[in-house]
């Protein structure tokens, strides 16, 4: 007999970290059966104790994501968590469609990938849905969420990194930047934020404050800044006083523990 389709069927195309799991358990909750296609050596191993198929790929196996999905009658998915871009370079396995979506692309900056690879999956019958479409409070709100609130010097070095955040953004550089009495101490590039914020930190001595904005031209379907108990736990440890994230466009998890941490540690963490 042929399979009884569901009415609420949801892909998930799994990168790393708790998004895809934190996703694919609310999205069950919501009455969705959920298939994910998961990324080798970057989704949660138990991500297939969540959902009811798993696929695992490589970088670049984009057919067998199509096969997949369509399989179980997927018409919407979601692209969750973070690809190390280093990968790119040692763990990559593109079959002929992902090397002829590349070659028409204009160009291969992130941005222009992921919007490249959602526009052939739409094309597909597949239709790419925001990624915080079922978690709406896992937005970053806005207004001082610590004790601690920022000094004079530390709001003029927010409204510095903002404004140069979102030049390396529109540049299609990174995400996150770390200024220090008017100084720009670090910008992340292919290293990540955490990276970043450790470069930074060094060099502010403990006058340095990160912040990460949306580039303006980001899709946020599926391209998010993200913050969290980690954000925190890599600042206290690079001496790094003050983070400010964009209001609305950034993603927070475990937000209730990461302020905890940032009041013990005399961090002060703002909406922007």
């Amino acid at each position: 007999m042929p399979e009884s389709i569901p009415v609420k069927r949801i892909g998930l195309i799994a990168g790393s970290g708790q998004f895809p799991i934190l996703f694919a358990k609310t999205a069950r909750d919501k009455g969705y059966s959920v298939y994910a296609a998961a990324y080798v050596n970057e989704a949660d191993m138990t991500i297939g104790d969540y959902v009811e198929a798993v696929e695992w790929l490589h970088l670049g196996q984009l057919r067998r994501l199509i096969q997949f999905f369509q399989r179980h009658h997927v018409s919407e998915a979601v692209m969750l968590g973070a690809i190390q871009k280093t990968r790119i370079f040692t763990d990559i396995r593109p079959d002929m469609r992902a090397i002829m979506l590349v070659a028409a692309m204009r160009s291969t900056q992130d941005d222009a990938i992921l919007r490249g690879f959602a526009g052939f999956l739409e094309k597909k019958g597949i239709r790419i849905q925001p990624s915080t479409f079922l978690l709406p409070d896992l937005l970053a709100p806005s207004g001082c969420w610590t004790k601690r609130r920022p000094s004079a010097s530390e709001k003029s070095d927010i409204e510095l990194g903002l404004t140069l955040g979102k030049e390396i953004g529109r540049l299609d550089i990174g995400q996150c930047i770390v200024i220090g009495g008017g100084s720009v101490l670090a910008v992340e590039a292919i290293d990540g934020t955490d990276a970043t914020i450790l470069r930074g930190g060094t060099l502010g001595k403990g006058n340095a404050v990160a912040v990460k904005v949306c580039k303006p031209s980001q899709d946020t379907r599926f391209d998010i800044p993200a913050v969290g108990r980690q954000t925190i736990e890599v600042m206290h440890q690079a001496g790094v006083r003050v983070l400010a994230v964009e209001a609305g466009k950034a993603v927070v998890f475990d937000r209730s523990q990461m302020i905890e941490n940032a009041d013990t540690y005399g961090i002060t963490i703002i909406g922007i």
